[in-house]
């Protein structure tokens, strides 16, 4: 016999063996992203309801809609005086059910397509995903930027009509008597497509994605890069070490947030004047974002894109520390469920 004819046959339980430790494996992996998706829904339903007060004061003073005469300069607690006798103490929470709504899927879009994208690029730029996660999924700020700023497109573009209802609700102040202009999320999203058409539901999705982009790229850039500035020390006790992951996901999301924040705002605000162009009560129009722009800075100059910023900015540093380090305790505690 040649050495040919003593070499074992195939074995077609191996084979068999192989495509079932495969299937587990995909599966595991759908179960994976489903967990990280609802974990990033949670934290960001979490965060957004801790802030939603300061979040409904910044939306008044950005988009103008707070019954002051148009170009008046109104401060966050005249704002908050103005909610609290017009709508009472549960004005301060309009549009959060909108906001949940919106939220949750766009969190869980958000936290669990950047872990995706992070994944891709690791891979790309380790060489293997195994390399990648054996240097603790670290990746360079401009990788980590852009899977951030690709999560923020993805769930942008998917949730929008929920944005633009959330945007029209909480941005306008009720009428004489408490009267209000749109009525829960669901209202809003008819009311917007049966009187402007459902092309409506779409206006301001350009600054939409063209701030997205930078916005959670900077946040999630930043997170990142803090990361690796201050790595995280190694800890035998779990339960200390979880604890100490989410601490420093809290400080590192609060950093993140203030940082977006300041950069991105004028964006914002533009996007929010598009929103509410043609809703009930609003007069202002304008032909598309650079219109938008010209116009108001014509009438208001510059100050105005900035108009809400600070109050902004102390709503940011609490929401997107809550965030992170909401996602990273649910995310820890879930791990050896799946």
């Amino acid at each position: 016999h040649n050495e040919e004819d003593m070499t074992a046959p195939t074995n077609p339980q191996s084979s068999l063996q192989r495509k079932e430790t495969a299937a587990p494996k995909a599966s595991n992996g759908a179960a994976d992203l489903t967990r990280r998706m609802v974990c990033g829904g949670l934290a960001g339903m979490i965060a957004k309801t801790v802030t939603n007060p300061l979040d409904r004061i910044r939306m008044l003073s950005q988009t103008g809609e707070h019954g002051a005469a148009s170009g008046t300069k109104v401060t966050p607690f005249q704002l908050y005086r103005s909610i609290i006798k017009n709508e009472g103490v549960l004005g301060l929470w309009a549009g959060n059910g909108a906001n949940l709504l919106r939220v949750f899927p766009s969190k869980s879009i958000i936290f669990s397509s950047n872990d995706f994208y992070r994944g891709c690029f690791g891979k790309l730029y380790w060489g293997s995903t195994d390399v990648y996660l054996a240097n603790s999924g670290q990746l360079p700020w401009g990788l980590s930027f852009l899977s951030g700023g690709l999560a923020g497109m993805s769930a942008s573009a998917a949730t929008y009509p929920l944005d633009l209802a959330r945007g029209r609700i909480t941005g306008k102040l009720a009428g004489p008597g408490g009267k209000k202009h749109y009525k829960g999320i669901i209202n809003t999203v008819l009311v917007t497509a049966r009187e402007e058409g459902f092309k409506a539901l779409y206006k301001g999705i350009t600054p939409t994605l063209l701030g997205a982009m930078p916005y959670e790229g900077i946040k999630f850039g930043t997170v990142a890069m803090l990361d690796r500035t201050f790595p995280k020390k190694k800890d035998n006790v779990e339960g200390g070490s979880i604890a100490n992951n989410v601490t420093r996901k809290v400080m590192f999301g609060g950093a993140a947030g203030i940082t977006a924040s300041l950069l991105t705002y004028p964006n914002d605000t533009v996007r929010r004047l598009l929103q509410l162009q043609g809703s009930k009560g609003t007069t202002a129009q304008y032909d598309g974002y650079l219109d938008c722009v010209r116009k108001t800075y014509a009438k208001f100059g510059m100050e105005r894109f900035y108009r809400g910023a600070l109050i902004n900015i102390i709503r940011m540093a609490p929401n997107t520390a809550i965030q992170f380090g909401s996602y990273e305790l649910l995310t820890q505690y879930t791990a050896s469920y799946f």
